[in-house]
Formats: C-alpha cells, structure tokens, sequence
C-alpha cells in the first residue's frame, strides 16, 4: 500500500462538526500561562470531573474485584500497581485469563491509575482478562529513564508471577501490553525490550492508543513527506499548545538518541514484534508517526497490524468529551482490537 497523500493526511485534519460544538461548548481547561504543578492538577480535577460520564463510571464489584500490590523496582524502591480480575477469579484459579498489563497516559509527568481505571474495568469484565495498571515514576520529580525503567521492571514482575500472583493464563490465552499517548510509547518500547530481553512468557500483542513514537527531530528521511501533523495540527484542543511550545523535554529531559524513548527508530528494527492494535485521531499532532509506524511494522516488518483512524478528531478526545457518540465507539473499538489481538494468540480465541 502507498503512504496516504497529502490530501488525505490533510483531510483527516478537518474538524469533525459534532467534535467542534461540543469542544467548544465544553472547551479543554488550559492556562498556558500555569506553571507545571498547576497544570497537572488542572488536568487531574479536569478528568475526575467526567468520569461519572464513561461507559464504566466506577468499580463494578459483582464482575471484577480490584486490588494493589507494591512491585519491586531496581533502584531499591517499589511501585504500586493495580490488579483487576473477573469476579469469582481468584490468584491460582484455573484456567485463567489473559495477562494485559496498561501503561497510563500524561506526558510521562501527568497522570494515574485512574487514567486506565474504564479499560481495565471493561477488559476484565467483557474478555476475562485479568489487567495489571502500573503507577510509574513520573517526571519532572523522575526524568528519564526512570519511568521506563519502571515499567519493565513491573513487567518483568507481571511476567515472572502471571500465575502465583495474578491468577492469569499469559501462555495460554495471551499477554498484551498496551497504553495511550506516552502510554503508548512505554508499550512500544516494552516489546521491543520483551523481544530483545527474551521476556518469557512472551508478549503475544501490543495495543497503541494515539501512541508518541517518533519526535520531529529524529523522523528518518524517507518518512518525512508524510510527517505533518506535528507542525499542521493546530487546532487540537488537547494538544494545540503542546504543539506551539513544548516544554517536555525540559521536564523530562530524555535522551532522543535512546530506543527508550524514541522505539521507532529502534536499532534492531520492529521484525519479531507481537502483532499491534492502533488508535489514531485525525487531529491530533501525533497523528502521522503513529500512521506511519503502523505501515513499517505491516509492509516492512511482517508484523500483524489492526488500525482504526477517527477523522476530525483530536487527542484524547474520548475521555474528555465522553458524551460524544464517537467517544463511545471509540471504547467500543478498543474492546474489539483488543479482543482481536487476544485471537492472534498462538493457543485460542476469547469469547
């Protein structure tokens, strides 16, 4: 397949009518001109303020219990992670389900395990997953690597106690890793790791929500006719300000020349990845890496891909405009990929 135009990189810039009168009826909070600390608990209030709006508004006790657990990490310290399993479905329970552990969005300095509290919810109680969401380090408090760091690590712990610990089945019914935005970045750069450390179980998928792969300073030459969004996707409420000052670098202070922060560029290439879901937003800055991505893992790399765009739509728009009628098939797309991704597994498909 050809990369996708111009016209129709472009085309998928183009406001969404219904997505444009509720974001400005209901417009994103910002304050550029807030410090740091602000901003994060601006975002914070921001999203507990909907969340009474999601499909899963809360815990749902009946179909899946929820717990915490302290997971060693290698600088001595621990993390906290939290662990969701089908009601009924306690550690040591046989069969078990599916392993999925989820990174949280945020800009690697933002964010919770509220953030992936709805898909844990609904991956447990409608695939029988049991959903691990990890509470990495975040920066300015913990620049790079660190919260990479961390989530190897507590994947290396998901993997090492699937069954003792967690009741799940990761060799037999599968183990996705997945996660939005820098969220999605952590997942990716987790396969490769997983692949290049030889994780055992190994990861059977990966599922990448509008996921940050590949910064405009580092975009190969060959791909840089259809890397647009970064500079052209202005309008994004959620990131148009991102777009026009970022002050990431400066808060994370990452390594661009790492494979931990930019997996796209990985030295070893993308060929032995588990199969990937995408979710990309017409919008959003970070539109043509994660396209672009998809295309190199698909025609390049032999690697299983799945794909759904959402025209006219921007970062993140599903969480904070959740009464929109596309963010509720966006949920519903994300069950469906993941199941999908589920079914690639060498051992079954999920009911």
């Amino acid at each position: 397949m050809p990369p996708r135009s111009l016209k129709e990189l472009r085309k998928l810039n183009e406001w969404d009518l219904a997505f444009k009168e509720e974001s400005s009826t209901n417009p994103f909070p910002s304050n550029p001109d807030a410090d740091f600390f602000t901003s994060r608990a601006l975002r914070a209030t921001h999203l507990s303020s909907l969340r009474h709006l999601y499909p899963i508004p809360g815990p749902i006790p009946s179909e899946v219990t929820e717990s915490y657990r302290n997971v060693p990490v290698r600088d001595g310290s621990t993390i906290r992670v939290k662990i969701y399993q089908p009601a009924g479905s306690p550690p040591g329970a046989s069969p078990g389900g599916p392993l999925i552990v989820m990174y949280h969005e945020g800009g690697w300095s933002m964010g919770d395990l509220t953030d992936e509290d709805l898909n844990c919810r609904m991956l447990a109680r409608d695939l029988g997953a049991v959903c691990v969401n990890v509470e990495y380090r975040l920066a300015p408090e913990f620049p790079f690597p660190t919260g990479v760091h961390d989530c190897w690590d507590a994947l290396r712990w998901c993997a090492a106690h699937a069954v003792d610990e967690l009741g799940a089945d990761a060799v037999g019914k599968g183990f996705v890793v997945g996660g939005g935005s820098a969220g999605g970045n952590l997942a990716a750069v987790m396969t490769h790791l997983a692949r290049d450390e030889g994780l055992e179980p190994a990861l059977t998928g990966q599922y990448l929500c509008v996921p940050a792969l590949l910064p405009e300073g580092r975009v190969p030459e060959e791909y840089r006719a259809e890397y647009l969004s970064r500079r052209e996707s202005v309008d994004d409420p959620v990131l148009k300000d991102a777009v026009r000052k970022s002050g990431i670098h400066d808060i994370l202070k990452p390594d661009e020349g790492s494979e931990l922060f930019v997996p796209f560029n990985h030295p070893k290439g993308h060929a032995g990845l588990p199969p990937a879901y995408l979710q990309v937003c017409g919008m959003d800055p970070l539109r043509d890496e994660a396209l672009i991505y998809e295309r190199v893992l698909r025609e390049e790399c032999g690697v299983k891909t799945r794909l759904d765009v959402y025209p006219g739509h921007g970062h993140y728009f599903w969480t904070n405009w959740p009464k929109l009628e596309m963010s509720r098939k966006f949920v519903d797309d994300t069950l469906e990929g993941v199941r999908w991704l589920l079914d690639q597994s060498p051992k079954g498909t999920v009911d």
